[in-house]
């Protein structure tokens, strides 16, 4: 019985708990949906709630389809950025639906569910374009699950309405940059903190080795002497 029980759990045969809650995080209904909404206590992806705000949806937007994509990649942009100061992303994903349960939503997935946490501990106190900024962790751990699969063919009839992700997408350029730009500045930071371990381990030494023995350490190597990246961090 447990095991048919975990097999169904979060599925459209679970007559318990929300399948759309599970796969997206979010659910039409709300507080009012008759399946219960299991919120995480550890997950690696968090969820700010209607962060984007697509000018598109305004009845006197006169913004062109490139300006409107234009400030949509700035935004991205500013989201890797921040977030990206809690830990190391994984995904990062923006919702462009309608419907207010999915409005704006942007998605994080961190390498690190500790980061996932901090992220959340710490957007909870801030603030963005004048508005306070509400995050929790997430049960999403396939956006393959969570999204559309007719929204990139243009084919869902639902339109912005749809019940599953739409994820509007930014040049792929950008997001090759700012990955690598992370990848840059962790490597940069494990170069670093393994210095820092070397000139630990090398002071421990040091003061453990008697001052008269014929044994000299050898010298920690200085940053400088080692490669260094020719690309500059993006943070």
């Amino acid at each position: 019985m447990a095991e048919h029980l975990a097999s169904i759990f979060g599925t459209e045969k679970d007559k318990v708990h929300c399948s759309f809650y599970h796969k997206i995080g979010s659910c039409r209904h709300g507080d009012r949906c008759s399946r219960r909404h299991v919120k995480p206590t550890y997950s690696q992806t968090i969820l700010v709630s209607n962060m984007y705000k697509n000018p598109s949806l305004k009845p006197d937007c006169t913004l062109s389809d490139d300006e409107i994509q234009q400030g949509f990649e700035d935004f991205y942009e500013d989201m890797f950025l921040e977030l990206a100061k809690y830990g190391e992303i994984e995904e990062l994903k923006i919702c462009d639906n309608v419907g207010d349960h999915l409005l704006g939503n942007v998605y994080a997935k961190y390498h690190r569910e500790d980061d996932a946490q901090k992220a959340v501990d710490s957007l909870n106190n801030r603030y963005y374009a004048g508005l306070p900024v509400w995050a929790e962790l997430s049960p999403v751990t396939d956006f393959r699950e969570a999204c559309c699969r007719q929204y990139d063919s243009s084919e869902c009839n639902r339109g912005g309405y749809c019940n599953f992700m739409h994820i509007r997408k930014p040049a792929r350029s950008i997001v090759r940059d700012l990955f690598e730009g992370q990848e840059l500045t962790l490597r940069e930071m494990r170069r670093i903190e393994r210095e820092r371990r070397r000139q630990r381990e090398a002071s421990s030494y040091s003061r453990r080795s008697p001052r008269s023995g014929s044994h000299t350490p050898s010298p920690v190597r200085s940053p400088r002497n080692r490669r260094r990246s020719q690309s500059p961090s993006r943070y």
